[in-house]
């Protein structure tokens, strides 16, 4: 579920979550972007838009603030960047699985339902381990991309 700012201000004011103006800049820039957005992506992307440049610490200052605040997730698989698709939620957050498509960078974040964690968590456990993070990235391919190399691979056969 996508969420516009107004949504978001609304929820950070409820939840006593600080957005200065660069933060709602980077947020907002996730919020619209259809997939996962790198710091230096960031970077150009609120340069473009802004009066004042951006530097790399302080947006990866304001990308660890979001983070820590839970509107925005890290996707250690590509070092990229979501906003997360429950921000406004008034349901508590749930763990999230994000499938990252390898051709066009999209991503979609799904709920695993507790009872997948709990058997991740048993078979973890049973390996001698434990479990920092739930959190789980899947690299596949979209419905778009998946066509598009059926397609292509139709046409190498000929």
């Amino acid at each position: 579920m996508k969420f516009d700012m107004y949504q978001v201000e609304q929820y950070c004011d409820k939840h006593g979550i600080r957005l200065t103006e660069r933060r709602k800049q980077v947020l907002g820039e996730l919020l619209q972007s259809e997939k996962a957005l790198s710091a230096y992506e960031l970077i150009d992307d609120c340069n473009k838009k802004a009066k004042k440049n951006i530097s790399a610490m302080s947006i990866y200052r304001i990308l660890d603030y979001l983070e820590s605040q839970r509107l925005v997730h890290k996707l250690n698989l590509t070092n990229k960047y979501v906003a997360c698709s429950h921000i406004a939620c008034e349901h508590g957050h749930v763990t999230s699985q994000f499938l990252i498509c390898g051709g066009c960078s999209k991503v979609e974040e799904v709920n695993v339902s507790p009872s997948t964690i709990s058997a991740l968590e048993a078979s973890v456990e049973a390996a001698g381990f434990s479990l920092m993070s739930p959190h789980i990235e899947v690299k596949c391919l979209c419905g778009s991309c998946s066509k598009e190399q059926l397609n292509k691979e139709s046409v190498d056969k000929r």
